[in-house]
């Protein structure tokens, strides 16, 4: 029964069922660790959906807890940042926010336990001298001249380590392991460090702080976690994390498992990249809608489910692979089709008269929300003599096979009636600005007119009821043709990557738009409330995503 379970069940999932099965495990415990550094981004997303996917599927305990053992770059904002983000990709932590600062008594304890064993002692070599004994992946590391204190001197030192009574960099803490491994992990590695720093949840109690590599076990075996999933490259460090668990005695200690990251094309993740983007003013923060942090991709309007679904096709495995961004994209169609209402905005707008409609009045139109999603319902939309249409939908001299106007052509107007180009007027520099024509009112919609057929539908926006708007035109921050690197490193930007519309006319029904809510402007994309910028007397949106994808999922 057990094997035919584990069909169709990726490679975490039958190591878990395999602990289980074997009585190691009762209550699966999971955690997502970020480091307070930066912004998450959505190769974060995948750690946070894989942790909380496994506990919620066996029933278990998901915890999020920061890493914060570096003081240099972390920083509150960062840790609020992170906590709205798991937050918002619905993984419930409840009241398990931990802090590995939290547990730097027992992590001062854990390494005067290994110092007691014999398994760690106090080095006074600087960084430079570490590394040269280190050795090489083919020739072995040489023990350090200090590896052989005795373990009450270890012990007065790092007391006095502890204390403050050496300058930042002078002595380390070490692991007592083996210079000869062929993994240069295990060669002696560093655990704890001499450095003066303010920290952002302790203060300045500790003057010497733990390692990554010694603090992460301690961590997971304090809060029970059975299944430590990290990412690949620390695969070559899981020797290091089960000597801390084993050397320290834990009851049930934890087991990491590895996964392969995602690598998605032609998106910058690098915090380094990210960092200096903000700091030119290239982009308005590490919420910027062209980024990928979970934040930016908040702000541009994606949703939740859309990134769980692309998580979902991306699956889990052992081997690295790029992900098609299209993929995405195509994830997020998918779900703004049936969510999100369609409304009529004109981006760039010209005025259209309609010569023999009545000056006065205003018809209200019926018109469904979403034609896919019969509960989206319906509304009215005012209907006028002056309207406004997109500047691409009437052409002086149009070529073949375009459907818009153009004189004497005629079009349906989206919802309402069918009309014919009359003529045109134009500015002193020769622009369009007024295109006329007049209706048939037998053609009305929902009227049951069987006559004649027209080729072309376009949308308007009534003028007397218009919403004026700024529109934010998204596209990938690098150029993809050129691909994302120039030949000296740095990134190879695409100018064309924001363009900023103003003076775009909406439809009346937006203006109880909400900040971060979506909505398809009929013909022209996917948009949504800017959560930043957006007021009631200048409403901003942006382009979540264009309508048509180059993604083709089986493929």
């Amino acid at each position: 029964m057990m094997a035919e379970e584990s069909i169709g069940k990726n490679f975490i999932e039958q190591i878990i069922d395999k602990d289980i099965a074997e009585g190691k495990v009762t209550k699966v415990v999971t955690r997502f660790p970020p480091e307070p550094n930066g912004y998450l981004h959505i190769g974060h997303a995948k750690s946070i959906l894989l942790n909380y996917g496994l506990a919620q599927e066996y029933g278990g305990q998901f915890n999020l807890r920061f890493d914060d053992t570096n003081p240099t770059k972390e920083k509150t904002e960062f840790v609020e940042s992170i906590l709205d983000d798991v937050r918002w990709l619905g993984a419930d932590f409840g009241d398990r926010v931990f802090f590995a600062s939290n547990y730097f008594d027992q992590m001062y304890e854990a390494a005067v336990k290994l110092i007691k064993k014999g398994k760690a002692f106090v080095c006074d070599l600087t960084a430079d001298e570490i590394r040269e004994y280190r050795g090489t992946l083919t020739e072995p590391g040489k023990n350090s001249p200090y590896r052989d204190r005795s373990i009450e001197e270890n012990l007065a030192l790092f007391e006095a380590m502890k204390n403050g009574e050496f300058p930042d960099g002078s002595k380390v803490l070490r692991a007592k392991i083996d210079m000869a491994s062929p993994n240069i992990n295990m060669r002696d590695p560093v655990i704890y460090r001499v450095a003066r720093m303010t920290h952002h949840n302790t203060g300045d109690k500790w003057c010497i702080y733990p390692m990554y590599d010694f603090a992460h076990p301690i961590e997971d075996a304090i809060e029970g976690v059975t299944h430590s999933i990290c990412t690949l490259e620390f695969e070559d460090h899981r020797p290091l994390y089960d000597w801390v668990v084993r050397e320290l005695e834990y009851e049930n200690p934890p087991k990491q498992i590895e996964f392969a990251k995602l690598y998605l094309t032609n998106v910058v993740t690098g915090k380094r990249y990210i960092k200096k983007l903000v700091e030119d003013g290239i982009v308005d923060g590490w919420d910027d809608p062209r980024l990928v942090s979970i934040a930016a991709l908040r702000r541009r309007g994606f949703t939740a489910s859309s990134i769980k679904k692309f998580m979902e096709l991306v699956g889990i495995s052992k081997s690295q692979s790029s992900v098609d961004y299209a993929m995405l994209e195509y994830c997020l169609r998918d779900d703004l089709k049936l969510t999100a209402n369609r409304y009529m905005a004109v981006l760039n707008p010209i005025k259209l008269v309609i010569d023999n409609y009545p000056e006065d009045q205003v018809e209200y139109l019926p018109v469904e929300n979403n034609q896919e999603n019969e509960e989206a319902g319906s509304r009215e939309v005012a209907f006028s003599k002056y309207l406004y249409i997109e500047r691409d939908d009437f052409m002086e001299e149009p070529p073949k096979k375009y459907f818009r106007l153009f004189p004497g052509n005629e079009v349906r107007l989206k919802n309402a009636y069918f009309v014919t180009c009359t003529g045109y007027e134009k500015d002193e520099d020769g622009n369009v600005t007024v295109v006329h024509c007049t209706y048939d009112p037998a053609t009305k919609s929902g009227s049951g007119f069987e006559g004649r057929k027209v080729k072309g539908t376009i949308h308007w926006v009534s003028a007397e009821s218009a919403i004026d708007a700024e529109v934010r035109l998204y596209e990938n921050i690098v150029d993809e043709e050129k691909g994302k690197l120039n030949e000296d490193g740095t990134l190879n930007l695409n100018p064309n990557s924001l363009t900023v519309l103003q003076g775009c006319k909406l439809e009346k029904a937006f203006e109880d738009a909400k900040p971060g809510e979506a909505f398809q402007f009929l013909r022209n994309g996917f948009f949504c409330v800017d959560s930043k910028d957006s007021t009631k007397e200048h409403p901003v949106y942006n382009r979540i995503v264009s309508l048509k994808s180059s993604y083709k999922p089986g493929k």
